[in-house]
Parts: C-alpha cells; structure tokens; sequence
C-alpha cells in the first residue's frame, strides 16, 4: 500500500535550493561538444569529482614553481545582474586572476570558479561560465572544476557573487620581478579595454543615472594579456610587470625593487576616464590612484628594447607607450611620482 504524499514536508528544493538544476549544469559544463580545454592531455580528472588531478611534470624546467592567486569582479557583478546580461563578467573573473599571475613571468595552466547566487538560473549561469571557458581558452588554461552554491536568505533576487583561483608554473630561474629591475629602465603601459572590473563601487555612482546609455563601457570585459606576455618574453628580456587594477598606479610599486622609485609621465586619458572625471571632478592624480584611466598593464624593459617592445605590442593589437622610468630618487612612502608638462602633480 503506497503511503499518501506530506505536501508539508520541508526539502532542501522548497527551502530554495535545486540541487537537480546544479547537476544539469554539470552536466553542460562537461559535455562532450565543449571546445577543448588548453592542456587537457595533462587532466587526469576534472570538472564532475570532488577535486581535480593534474599531471605537474615539467622537465624542461631546472625548478618548477607553482604559481597561485585568486580574485573576483567586485561591485561590477551588480551591473551585470541588473542588465540581465552575464556573458561578459566571466572574463572579467579570468583576467583579473591570469593577469596577476603572468606578473611572475610563469603561464597559467588551471582555473576554478566560485558562482554563488539566490536562486540558480540556468541560463544565466551557463552564460557566465561560457565566458570563463572562452577566456581560460585564450589565456591557455584549463577550467578543471568549481562551485556552485544557492544561498537563499543571503543573495536575494539576482543578487550573485563569483570569485576565481588560479594555478600556473614558472621556472624560478626564470621568474621576473623587483629583483631584475634597475635604474633607468623603461615602464611600458599597454591598453585596456576600459573600466575592467575596478572601481565600481564609484562608477555604479557616478553613473546610476543614466547607466543604460553607458552598457558597452560598464560591461566591457577585462583584457587578457596572457599572449600578449608570452610573446614579450620570448623574445626581449622583459624585467618586470604590473597589473593595474585596483588602486591605478599604486600597483607598480610592487614591482620596483627597495631604494628605487618611479618617474610617471602622465598619459591621455581614454574616452570612459574622461567622461568619469568629468563627473566624479577628481583630479588627474585622483584618477590615477583609482582607476586603470587607460593603461591596464605595465612592462618594465631594458631603455634599449624599448621601442621594439612596444612596437610588438601594437602589432599584438594593444595600444602601447612610454609611461616612465626606474629612478634612484627618494619619493618617499608612494616611490614613485608624477609628472605632466614637466610639473609635478
């Protein structure tokens, strides 16, 4: 005898979350018609268990090193939910990790995600994880795994949070960074895309008003310099790099090894910078010190390299210039600062 059907019973499905609806996106996730993932022959198991297995053998390395950094997209994720629109995000949350991580001067090889929501909408997420596949595939890394977690009660609506973790590999001997810059090398900044994924929580401000007439420039994805660095490296002694994210210029610094400064020429704003200063009426220092204002990555190479580097660059597709040098000044606690017409700001 079939015993009646509790239509009060509490599940986990009525308290909010759909465990099948996380399966079937497993399952899309790892189906078979998926372009395939950058080193995949090194995949022992991926995404569907528990944990992911990675073959780490790399012979041609004197020491292999791993290289690890994570990050997410900030305040950024509340435009993109309140535009309904989530295919971008995904390589905002790649960038923002693989463009930390090739600042060691290694290669990405893995990549995981964290996507947290209220409610899973399948469409929705399938649209954020295309976007991290993309860029895992042209940073030359592979989604091996992630998580997905409904948390009703703590994300309402379209409310969604992500956060990213990425690993790679770097012969140490090989390794850049403070330890092989020197007075008088040459800072090279490279184009971004705009906004990237920084300073959001004063863009959504500045531009709440009238932020649908202003999508493209608020959705535009963080630029992945990934192949851009590899084809630096193999070709010029490229000393150092820095990413530009949040905290603009405060970022180089980290690259420039104890007792030296940096001498920054100021640069021309891009289109998105000049109409948020306009509104924001911060000045260029200002701007500087939040925003990427247009350079949304530095090089640091040998003064004589200079001008082929930068010539590579823009045949790469990337707009590239001059934006300062290695200096033995003392600037104080900032090290570095900066210059317009010859003035200091």
């Amino acid at each position: 005898m079939n015993k009646p059907t509790d239509t009060n019973k509490m599940t986990y499905q009525n308290s909010g979350v759909d465990v099948v609806a996380g399966d079937a996106l497993v399952d899309w996730l790892s189906s078979d018609d998926k372009p395939k993932m950058p080193h995949q022959d090194r995949v022992v198991s991926g995404i569907g268990g528990f944990a992911s297995l990675f073959n780490f053998q790399f012979p041609e390395m004197k020491k292999p090193t791993l290289i690890t950094c994570t990050d997410g997209v900030g305040t950024k994720v509340k435009l993109a939910s309140e535009f309904n629109d989530y295919s971008t995000v995904g390589q905002d949350l790649v960038g923002m990790c693989v463009n930390d991580l090739i600042c060691t001067g290694g290669r990405p090889l893995l990549f995981l995600d964290y996507y947290a929501t209220s409610k899973l909408n399948l469409t929705h997420a399938q649209q954020f994880l295309e976007s991290v596949r993309k860029a895992c595939i042209e940073s030359d890394c592979n989604l091996v795994g992630g998580e997905t977690a409904e948390m009703p009660g703590v994300y309402h609506g379209n409310d969604f949070d992500c956060a990213g973790f990425a690993v790679g590999v770097v012969d140490q001997e090989n390794s850049i960074g403070p330890h092989k810059v020197s007075e008088g090398d040459v800072l090279l900044g490279v184009g971004s895309a705009g906004f990237h994924s920084n300073g959001f929580s004063l863009i959504r401000r500045l531009f709440e008003k009238d932020s649908s007439a202003y999508k493209k420039w608020l959705l535009e994805p963080t630029r992945l310099y990934v192949g851009m660095m590899k084809k630096l490296m193999a070709q010029f002694d490229v000393k150092a790099a820095a990413h530009i994210t949040g905290g603009g210029i405060d970022n180089i610094p980290r690259v420039i090894p104890a007792g030296k400064s940096v001498r920054l020429d100021a640069w021309n704003f891009t289109e998105p910078f000049i109409e948020a200063q306009k509104r924001s009426k911060l000045s260029d220092l200002e701007m500087m010190k939040t925003f990427n204002c247009g350079i949304g990555f530095v090089v640091i190479v040998n003064p004589d390299d200079a001008d082929k580097v930068i010539a590579d660059i823009k045949a790469f597709g990337y707009a590239a210039q001059r934006v300062g040098h290695v200096v033995s000044d003392n600037y104080g606690e900032d090290r570095y600062r900066v210059f317009k017409n010859g003035v200091a700001l």
